[in-house]
């Protein structure tokens, strides 16, 4: 059995859709198909629920964009207009503007992950119907039924206890070959939806793979394999052919935007071997993730770049020493507001920590502690990453830059800057 996912570049346009059909027909397996959402529609429903939370005007345009760009998509892969597909899509829109008419709820985080769903939904009904009209048959399984989190929405936890349970009875492999479900979605006991975090569609098919012991997983993208940087920022980046489960752990925790941070960890328990390939070049291998030792990983520098970086300098208002209580009660509040840190570096009297500009959040944060610290913060920074670095490339990244705060070990050295 295999798990392939597919990310939502793969099935932007009609074209992609074919495309998609084609590599998996080329497969005589039984395969479990993980989906995102169709091209950019997790970024339109993001903007629709920043409308729908903040009562703006405008929200009916944004959603009939959505459903034009589906439609112009569904048009061109089914001739006959009484496919049923039309049908499910349309019925999935409904639903979504059902949702948009009533008034927000008291969380953005809930509203959040009750339209944002959306995307998933529609996106695999698309593909399961064409693969249908194609001649493959399959399987439509909403994930929300069998994955199962906590209620900690745009972010859900897995009940792991309960899914184990629901999930081989999904997907048991009696009637079809072949399934297709939505990554980045799950589901609350009393069938609430839930959200894996953003990208986490990686993520539902490494838990997919360690429940049902799968012999491989395949996560298919737009890039040859895992590359020592991204080729849109580096045109020269290089691909890497063979990397431990660790180094890939690492790679994500830093910001490598091929794998989502939390997807390593599963498959490892197991020793799944992980292959990211290319979907425009199915003669291409790919990067294969494994038990491969620390030898065998190519100790070439990877470089990671992180944009629209805040840098946040704490300190007591009295220049009192940032003792562990300090630092306790820090660490609490970034917890409670849900930020991530992505690099720490405290001196006697301050405490500084660059994150992610996630607005909403970071806002609130910062004004909680402001009420016990002083604050100052910089924005629009970067933060470079590099793993196994060597001076050249510490010149590469840093040559006529301001930098605001270095830190370097034996593998990794992170840049802060201007």
């Amino acid at each position: 059995m295999n798990i392939f996912k597919f990310g939502g570049a793969s099935v932007n346009s009609a074209d992609g859709v074919r495309n998609f059909v084609k590599i998996v027909q080329s497969y005589r397996e039984e395969m479990i198909i993980v989906l995102s959402a169709m091209g950019k529609t997790t970024n339109a429903l993001e903007e629709i629920v920043d409308s729908f939370v903040a009562k703006k005007d405008g929200i009916e345009s944004k959603v009939d964009a959505l459903q034009t760009y589906h439609t112009k998509i569904i048009n061109e892969l089914f001739s006959k207009k009484d496919d049923a597909v039309f049908s499910k899509i349309e019925s999935l829109f409904g639903q979504l503007r059902a949702y948009l008419q009533k008034s927000p709820s008291l969380s953005y985080e809930f509203d959040y992950d009750q339209i944002v769903c959306f995307g998933e939904l529609i996106s695999t009904t698309i593909v399961s119907e064409y693969l249908r009209l194609s001649g493959t048959p399959n399987k439509w399984v909403d994930i929300r039924t069998c994955l199962k989190t906590d209620d900690t929405y745009k972010e859900g936890r897995i009940d792991w206890e309960l899914s184990q349970k629901l999930v081989p009875q999904a997907f048991g492999f009696t009637n079809t070959f072949v399934y297709v479900t939505q990554g980045f979605l799950g589901g609350t006991k009393t069938n609430q939806t839930t959200t894996l975090g953003r990208e986490g569609s990686d993520y539902t098919a490494a838990i997919l793979s360690y429940i049902l012991d799968v012999d491989k997983l395949a996560i298919w993208k737009d890039v040859p394999g895992i590359m020592n940087a991204d080729p849109k920022w580096l045109p020269d980046a290089q691909k890497l052919e063979r990397i431990s489960y660790q180094e890939a752990i690492e790679l994500a925790f830093y910001g490598a935007k091929v794998i989502h941070p939390k997807t390593i960890q599963p498959i490892k328990k197991k020793k799944i071997p992980l292959q990211v390939r290319s979907f425009l070049s199915l003669n291409e291998s790919g990067t294969l993730i494994s038990t491969a030792s620390k030898k065998q990983d190519q100790l070439i520098p990877v470089y990671i770049r992180k944009q629209d970086q805040v840098l946040i300098s704490i300190r007591p208002s009295d220049f009192s020493f940032i003792l562990e209580e300090n630092l306790s009660s820090l660490f609490s509040i970034f917890a409670k507001h849900r930020v991530k840190v992505n690099l720490i570096q405290n001196s006697a009297i301050s405490f500084s920590v660059c994150v992610d500009n996630s607005d909403r959040r970071l806002k609130n944060l910062i004004e909680e502690i402001s009420t016990k610290f002083e604050v100052r913060y910089n924005e629009n920074l970067e933060l470079i990453t590099i793993r196994h670095h060597n001076s050249e490339a510490v010149e590469r990244m840093t040559n006529g830059r301001e930098i605001l705060l270095e830190q370097r070990s034996r593998d990794t050295a992170q840049f802060v800057l201007l």
